[in-house]
Order: structure tokens, then C-alpha cells, then sequence
């Protein structure tokens, strides 16, 4: 086994690498590592993914969709930075590249060439799974006994709400979605 390859194999296994005087449990923090750390890569992800519509954007929208997508991108740059800064305070280990959020995202994959005419719905769709599984990991953190951690994804859960609500906004068309049903 490589040297690389053994760093790698140590670095999956131990989730709380570093020593800290913080008073919870290290099951606690390590729970709440993980759990930060899969924030981290949906986060990570529904950033690039944004940016990736940004950038390709095309038609009679495109000035506002360009700037609306660049927004939210932009929204999520500190969001990220917290989550990860919030593992090393726990003792964790940040998994930020590219590589690690694409392994354990859990959003679906941006069409590679996507129809213009969907592109508002479909970031829309991974704004709204992202704020699901925030949802999911606030009570988790929660219930581990981590309300700092709760608290801070609480709000980045606010802020992809507004951002959805953005999108939804943008795509508007004037007839009740509920009534299609």
C-alpha cells in the first residue's frame, strides 16, 4: 500500500483527528462531524452546480438568471466556510474538494447540456432537496445534543428557503401549483 493510499485509509477512519477541550462527547462530535461533513458536500455541490447554470444560461431571461444564479451561488460561500470551520472546532476533519463533495452529495447530477426552459426548475428541485436533508441534520444535531450545530444549520436552511422562494418567483406563472393536482 502506498504511502498516499495508507493517509487516505487513516484519514477515512478516524472522523475526530484533532484534540480539543470542547465539552461534548467525542461521540457526539463525531456524530455531528459527520453529519457537518455530508452538509459540507451537498452544500459544496448545490454551489457548483448553480454556478454551472450561471455560466450557461442562455435567452430572452438571460440577465436575470445570470445574476439570480450568481446570488445564490455567492450565498453559499460562507455557509460552507462555517460548516467546515465548525468540524475543526469539534475536532473533526473538513472534507471539502471537489472529489469528496461529488462522492457523497446527496443531490442529483446537473444535466450536462440542460434545456434553458428547465434550468429554473431544476436548481430549484436541488435548492429544495438540499434545505431537506439541512432539515433532517438540524434534528440529528439536535438530538446528539448539539444545538450550536442545529442552530447553524437552521440558518442556512433560512437562507436556501429564500433562495427557493427566489426561484419559484422568477419561474412564476400566474396559475396555483396546487390546483394541478
Amino acid at each position: 500500500m502506498s504511502t498516499q493510499s495508507r493517509r487516505s485509509t487513516v484519514a477515512k477512519n478516524r472522523t475526530l483527528p484533532f484534540q480539543t477541550r470542547h465539552d461534548l462527547s467525542a461521540e457526539t462530535r463525531k456524530q455531528v462531524c459527520l453529519s457537518l461533513n455530508a452538509t459540507l458536500a451537498d452544500l459544496s455541490d448545490l454551489r457548483s452546480q448553480v454556478k454551472q447554470a450561471h455560466w450557461n444560461v442562455k435567452g430572452p431571461s438571460f440577465f436575470g438568471l445570470h445574476q439570480l444564479f450568481d446570488q445564490i451561488a455567492g450565498s453559499l460561500h460562507e455557509p460552507i466556510d462555517s460548516v467546515a470551520e465548525r468540524v475543526l472546532s469539534l475536532g473533526g476533519f473538513a472534507r471539502g474538494t471537489v472529489r469528496m463533495a461529488a462522492e457523497h452529495s446527496g443531490l442529483d447530477e446537473l444535466p450536462a447540456e440542460f434545456r434553458q426552459e428547465d434550468i429554473v426548475g431544476d436548481i430549484a428541485d436541488r435548492v429544495a432537496h438540499t434545505a431537506a436533508l439541512l432539515r433532517a441534520r438540524i434534528d440529528e444535531t439536535e438530538d446528539a445534543g448539539d444545538k450550536v450545530s442545529a442552530d447553524l444549520l437552521t440558518g442556512i436552511t433560512a437562507s436556501l428557503d429564500k433562495s427557493l422562494y427566489f426561484l419559484e418567483a422568477y419561474a412564476f406563472r400566474g396559475e396555483d401549483e396546487s390546483s394541478k393536482h
